[in-house]
């Protein structure tokens, strides 16, 4: 072997060194580019609250990414069921059946309660009514009440706006006002809270049904047997259609996933849920 012989293999050896060390980098942070990313899906209710929160732990930890997206809590559960989310937002519970499926695929979904919130009617800004009752609401959503004048208001047909029935909220709606009966073929249905505020701030006729935390001076919030919905009064049970909101995982969460949702469930965390017009834990 000449010299330079010798010397381009001993330049061959070293090219390959150098590539090995560069794919072993290249593998080394593949690997830290993907260790801090948290998906999460679902409730659109919840979804204000995951947004404020996500921006603020990213913040603090800028190693980790936080991607959200809504669409229902249907929606959330069910990719929390096909392994497609770390983290699923509910503003109702999960059922059996979903659990069951869930454990079918490996998961034993695990929830935590992250806020409070009251689902309040609303109308149009310059409709006169002030308060409305359970038992007015339910016949309104089962097409029974199909004027304003028979509940006080003015000669108008009565235009109901619900949510879909993907919607946690809705679901809720149906167990605490309609006792399981379904809302008529005849309402008009909307994908999220932020729609129907828009749809009913734009109808002087129009009813509909938001959370709280998307409560707007567009719209009137309607007092339901003469109860406010509030914070003290969702806390102490006494408005009648308030709930818990959730956050569930497929599993017990560990790293990136525990720490954000003990930052959820945090002082800190709180106060941003606060903030968003939701009722915090405490």
């Amino acid at each position: 072997m000449n010299i330079q012989q010798k010397s381009m293999g001993e330049k061959m050896k070293k090219m390959n060194w150098i590539t090995g060390i560069m794919l072993s980098a290249m593998v080394f942070l593949a690997g830290l580019a993907f260790a801090g990313n948290i998906s999460i899906n679902g409730s659109t209710t919840v979804l204000p609250i995951a947004q404020k929160v996500a921006e603020a732990y990213m913040k603090e930890h800028p190693d980790v990414a936080i991607s959200i997206s809504g669409g229902g809590s249907g929606n959330g559960i069910k990719a929390l069921v096909d392994r497609t989310t770390d983290i699923a937002n509910s503003s109702r519970t999960i059922k059996p059946e979903e659990a069951e499926q869930a454990k079918a695929k490996g998961a034993n979904p695990v929830e935590f309660i992250v806020a409070f919130d009251c689902i309040v009617p609303i109308v149009h800004a310059e409709n006169p009514l002030t308060n409305i009752t359970l038992d007015q609401l339910k016949a309104i959503y089962k097409g029974e009440i199909k004027n304003w004048k028979e509940i006080g208001g003015a000669d108008k047909p009565l235009v109901i706006i619900s949510r879909d029935t993907s919607s946690g909220t809705y679901e809720v709606w149906e167990e605490k006002v309609m006792k399981k009966e379904r809302v008529f073929p005849g309402s008009l249905l909307q994908a999220s809270n932020g729609a129907i505020v828009q749809v009913v701030s734009k109808n002087p006729n129009a009813i509909g049904y938001i959370g709280v935390g998307y409560a707007e001076k567009t719209v009137k919030l309607l007092s339901v047997g003469g109860i406010v919905g509030s914070k003290e009064t969702t806390l102490n049970k006494t408005f009648p259609i308030s709930r818990p909101l959730y956050m569930y995982t497929p599993v017990q969460p560990t790293g990136d996933i525990k720490n954000f949702l003990e930052y959820v469930i945090s002082d800190k965390g709180q106060k941003l849920v606060e903030e968003e017009g939701f009722i915090p834990l405490k």
